[in-house]
């Protein structure tokens, strides 16, 4: 979180929506926007005049934008979208496309010494770009700001070049770019590019080059997921996450050396929701320290710094566990590729989680998502002023 936050713009409303990464666990933030509608009711006006979005959260943060004055039905759009997928849609699972990117890593392996050529990424993700164009109406986030109904709406990526965070940013006159150690956010016209960069898990799916650089997932090396709401003028976050939301767990002795891919789903897991935990204690922690100042100590000392309101949502149930009873409804080309990984029983549930883009996975998510907010819906409908 940038210790120096500017002002926000006058026009602010002050809540922002933060959707974090995931892949396929994404569906869960659409379980928790299906309540924040029904909350509202069906005259409800946009609550997140600023939407912010990494990696699958990116998706959903955009396809809102899309139609923000239209809040229930952009809503029940996303659902019809997440709960009819397939993992045919986001990326091949052709028995040829998946031998063809099998070929290419075995023989990188064995002969990319003498051809000098590397395999861009374990997965093709060509699906998810034509999904994204037939999906989006893009247009629509102008016609957002223009009404009034949508400030801003930020989507990140991570650069390989740079090793920079860049939100890229589409919203009114009064937002303004920023400038951190190794946080940019950048106003530009959003594009399918943007989202397909911003949602570029490292080794399953490949970069995409956006302006003058390659750009991976947006949740790597994004210290501060909060930081582009608060630089767009939030003074109220819904912060929807993907981790269960219990901090300790159960430690187990084993004898088993952890797979090839229980160590990357625990690799992706440091990625996608590790930062998210970090910079949200630390936002509290700030917001109890500026509670403990008077105002007037505060503006004599010169501390810019804002308290923060902030409502976290989280899953009540573990989504590695619930991914390995599904795993069975990933085509059969899919489950050979990860079963020779060790990812197609529970001890590879994490990694399973983030790939599992079928129906019967994304409804359980968002069933799982409606009924966690739905338990706090007066805690819910307070924060939002429902």
């Amino acid at each position: 979180m940038n210790p120096s936050p500017p002002s926000p713009p006058p026009n602010a409303s002050g809540t922002a929506l933060v959707l974090t990464g995931g892949g396929a666990r994404a569906a869960y933030q659409v379980g928790v926007l299906l309540a924040v509608s029904k909350l509202g009711g069906k005259r409800q006006k946009n609550p997140f005049p600023i939407l912010c979005g990494t990696s699958a959260g990116a998706i959903n943060a955009t396809s809102l934008a899309c139609l923000a004055d239209q809040f229930g039905k952009s809503v029940s759009l996303l659902s019809n979208f997440w709960r009819n997928m397939h993992a045919s849609d986001i990326y091949r699972t052709d028995p040829i496309g998946i031998m063809r990117s099998g070929a290419q890593w075995l023989s990188a392996s064995a002969f990319g010494w003498l051809t000098q050529s590397a395999p861009r990424s374990l997965l093709d993700n060509s699906p998810l770009r034509t999904l994204l164009n037939r999906h989006l109406d893009l247009q629509g986030i102008d016609r957002s700001i223009k009404s009034g109904a949508l400030q801003a709406v930020s989507v990140t990526a991570s650069g390989y070049e740079s090793g920079e965070s860049i939100s890229f940013f589409q919203g009114s006159e009064s937002t303004k770019p920023w400038q951190r150690v190794q946080r940019i956010g950048m106003r530009t016209r959003l594009e399918v590019d943007h989202l397909l960069a911003s949602s570029a898990i490292p080794f399953i799916f490949p970069a995409t080059r956006v302006h003058r650089e390659y750009f991976g997932d947006g949740s790597m090396r994004q210290l501060a997921p909060l930081s582009p709401a608060i630089h767009l003028g939030a003074k109220r976050l819904l912060v929807i996450g993907a981790g269960r939301r219990t901090q300790h767990r159960e430690r187990f002795q084993t004898e088993k050396y952890p797979t090839l891919a229980q160590i990357a789903g625990h690799a992706l897991s440091s990625i996608f929701l590790d930062s998210l935990a970090v910079d949200i204690e630390r936002a509290q922690r700030i917001n109890r320290t500026l509670a403990a100042l008077p105002e007037d100590a505060r503006k004599q000392a010169n501390i810019e710094l804002r308290p923060i309101d902030t409502l976290v949502i989280s899953p009540s149930e573990r989504l590695d566990k619930m991914a390995a009873e599904y795993a069975h409804t990933l085509p059969r080309s899919i489950r050979t590729l990860l079963g020779g990984i060790g990812a197609m029983n529970h001890r590879g549930g994490a990694l399973t989680s983030y790939l599992l883009f079928e129906k019967p996975f994304t409804r359980a998510l968002i069933d799982l998502g409606y009924a966690d907010a739905m338990e706090r819906s007066t805690e819910l409908g307070d924060f939002l002023n429902l």
